[in-house]
């Protein structure tokens, strides 16, 4: 095994390039994951909160902050993920600020 084999023409490392893109598709998959799973959560308890006595604002708080996430996920698969996060955590705090009214 000769240990010129792993570089490439301009003398980059081709492992460091697998890696990245590794990385990339880890970021990718976790973005949508996660954003998938708190626009569920959030349509969840945007129904839980619609049935019991909560003022209106509260379940479109959730259902609105779901939206966002859901939103996020879709980013994050098409490989926005740095836009995926920050989608994800303006969904959350709306979730959250929407819990606070209740």
């Amino acid at each position: 095994m000769d240990v010129h084999e792993n570089v490439g023409e301009n003398g980059e490392d081709h492992e460091e390039y697998e890696d990245a893109e590794l990385d990339a598709r880890r970021a990718r998959w976790t973005a949508t994951g996660t954003g998938a799973l708190l626009a569920l959560v959030g349509l969840a308890a945007s129904t839980l909160r619609l049935t019991g006595s909560a003022p209106a604002l509260v379940p479109g708080a959730y259902a609105f902050g779901a939206a966002v996430c859901a939103l996020a996920s879709v980013l994050g698969a098409r490989g926005r993920t740095r836009r995926a996060l920050w989608l994800l955590i303006g969904g959350v705090m709306v979730m959250a600020l929407g819990d606070q009214f209740d």
